[in-house]
């Protein structure tokens, strides 16, 4: 599918903000004062980034309130709710923590429940599209959590976020293996795609539009296999490997930890590009693309 710009940037800084948060809210990384101020401003501007962000995606933006009515139905709801929710209960641990009120923890702990579960939802929009088996696997909501537990540990200063960020390059590569067998897997042909298959072999006669349209635009996208290897290895040494060695090499440094989170965002966003480009959307059939 086609890579778009702001469903990267959604993502990816919701899932590093909520990550961030969901640690803060659990007094993982405690602090009061400036550096509560610094720490909880950093976690609330990059979830609110990434979720303005996805507004851009829209067909009208101005609708965006309208996804807070499909909530029994949609995935894209029920992670609007979610963030909401999150953001809310999270906002009073916050200020408990930047003017020492000694709020419980307890609430705290329930927004990082909250903030984990926004990540939770996003990965379900994907998830359970049928349409698209790269995405339709157990994988996927694993992989959101794991980037948002594993960065946000690492925007957090914790020292020993280097273990989490080592565990995202065998999650990583888990997401590519599995991934790229899905659509065979699946078994989907032109033949099933237009229940012709019974009869013989089904091929593309003739394209189904002479100009291009929304679906070429949009669901069909091929990246080269040269090309997409080229950046899986960025991301591994961007997103899990250069970090993991910073975070060891120097714990709990601000210069290391910026460096760190600097490059790991960078590696995100490369790994959330291949999976969007990667993606194969069943649609491509009807035009001989798969």
């Amino acid at each position: 599918m086609h890579p778009a710009p702001s469903v990267i940037l959604f993502s990816t800084l919701s899932g590093l903000g909520l990550g961030l948060l969901a640690w803060l809210g659990a007094g993982v990384a405690a602090a009061t004062g400036w550096a509560a101020f610094w720490w909880w401003g950093l976690g609330y501007g990059l979830a609110v980034a990434g979720l303005l962000a996805s507004t851009f995606h829209l067909g009208n933006p101005r609708r965006a309130l309208l996804a807070f009515s499909q909530w029994r139905s949609s995935w894209l709801s029920r992670e609007a709710w979610a963030s909401v929710a999150a953001l809310v209960v999270l906002a009073p641990v916050a200020l408990s923590d930047i003017f020492a009120l000694g709020l419980p923890r307890v609430v705290g702990l329930a927004g990082a429940v909250l903030a984990l579960g926004t990540v939770f939802t996003t990965s379900m929009i994907y998830a359970q599209i049928r349409a698209v088996p790269r995405w339709h696997h157990w994988v996927t909501p694993l992989m959101f959590l794991g980037f948002a537990l594993a960065g946000g540990a690492l925007l957090a200063g914790q020292a020993w976020a280097a273990l989490g960020l080592i565990g995202l390059a065998p999650l990583m590569l888990l997401v590519w293996h599995l991934g790229d067998g899905q659509f065979a897997r699946a078994a989907q042909t032109l033949g099933t795609a237009t229940g012709l298959g019974q009869i013989g072999e089904v091929q593309v006669f003739e394209q189904a539009h002479t100009a291009g349209n929304y679906l070429l635009r949009e669901m069909i996208f091929v990246v080269g296999r040269k090309h997409a290897q080229k950046l899986r290895g960025i991301a591994l040494v961007l997103a899990a490997g250069l970090p993991a060695l910073i975070m060891a090499v120097a714990p709990g440094a601000p210069a290391a930890i910026a460096l760190a989170a600097v490059l790991h965002m960078v590696g995100a966003m490369t790994q959330r590009w291949l999976f969007f480009a990667e993606a194969e959307h069943v649609v491509g059939l009807y035009y001989g693309k798969r």
